[in-house]
């Protein structure tokens, strides 16, 4: 198998601790990989700091000299499968599709059919790229599970790259629609709070100091009695962003069965308003085009569950759930 051998001088990073781990610094300065594909390779002594083999848990320092041996991608695992789509822009590049609630984004441990990747896969057959490795083909960035709206998948790495670096730049926006089970005091705002592992359950995520800086931007746009409707923008894309950062305030997503301790964060109650997943909608997405350098602005519309339950709340303010 041939291998790319990468250098990279580490200079210091905006948004990281002085002194960051190698495997944080490697997801920051290479966000076309995926964090799993760069812990593997830091696993496989694939990585090296000063031309000696290092381990994730290094810090590094101004000066530091890191060399990554970069597997030639090997063919795809998953199976195509013909799953319908809903496209909401594509050209020879990339595509941007309005994925349901209840899709996961690709396979992972346990789940190897069924998702996007699947059905891009059966789509664009052999036009995807490889960055992100075997079991996420053309995936630049994900949506949870239970999570509807805007996903950019693309046909190139170049394209691939192009997407990643405006992610990682802050340059592609990200805006999203929630309905929270309670209200915000403060009706327009930033929430900048670290998000990372939860010490005490490692399937979800936490505010804790020693995770990664995540910031959103938020704008309540309405309250009800015991809900509200509100916008959110992205500035950084950590894992179950909006759900912690919301749930934070004690205002959490509707029908999050994870972050959600108020009555609506189980299955039955989910259910009984209407909701095939959780409340929270990618409803607008605008990037650069990566190879036309054109600017393009996308937006879709809720999906029925989401804006029916909308209008039962607009209609009686005192729905009790």
């Amino acid at each position: 198998m041939n291998e790319e051998e990468l250098e990279i001088i580490f200079e210091g990073a905006p948004d990281l601790p002085q002194s960051p781990r190698l495997d944080q610094f490697l997801a920051f300065e290479l966000p076309e990989h995926s964090r799993a594909y760069l812990q593997k390779l830091i696993d496989q002594n694939l990585v090296q700091v000063n031309a000696k083999v290092a381990k994730a848990s290094l810090k590094l320092k101004v000066g530091d000299s890191i060399s990554l041996n970069l597997p030639e991608p090997v063919p795809l695992l998953v199976e195509p499968e013909n799953i319908p789509l809903t496209i909401v822009f594509e050209d020879k590049n990339m595509l941007v599709i309005n994925k349901p609630a209840g899709m996961i984004t690709h396979p992972g441990a346990g789940v190897s059919s069924g998702t996007l990747v699947n059905a891009v896969m059966f789509h664009c057959g052999s036009e995807l790229s490889g960055i992100s490795g075997t079991m996420r083909p053309g995936i630049v960035h994900r949506l949870d599970k239970d999570t509807s709206g805007l996903i950019m998948v693309a046909k190139n790495d170049l394209a691939h790259q192009s997407l990643a670096a405006q992610i990682a730049a802050k340059t592609a926006r990200r805006a999203y629609l929630a309905i929270l089970e309670g209200h915000l005091k403060i009706k327009e705002g930033v929430v900048d709070k670290p998000i990372g592992r939860n010490p005490k359950d490692r399937k979800s995520m936490s505010i804790n100091q020693s995770g990664r800086r995540a910031v959103t931007r938020y704008r309540v746009l309405q309250d009800f009695a015991k809900y509200s409707l509100v916008e959110c923008d992205l500035e950084t894309g950590r894992t179950h962003q909006i759900r912690v950062h919301m749930a934070h305030f004690q205002a959490p997503v509707v029908g999050d069965l994870v972050y959600n301790n108020k009555t609506t964060g189980n299955l039955a109650k989910r259910t009984k308003l209407g909701l095939s997943g959780q409340a929270l909608h990618a409803y607008k997405l605008a990037f650069t085009h990566p190879i036309t350098e054109e600017l393009i602005e996308l937006q879709a519309d809720p999906p029925e569950d989401f804006a029916a339950l909308l209008t039962k709340l607009s209609k009686a303010e005192g729905l009790n759930i």
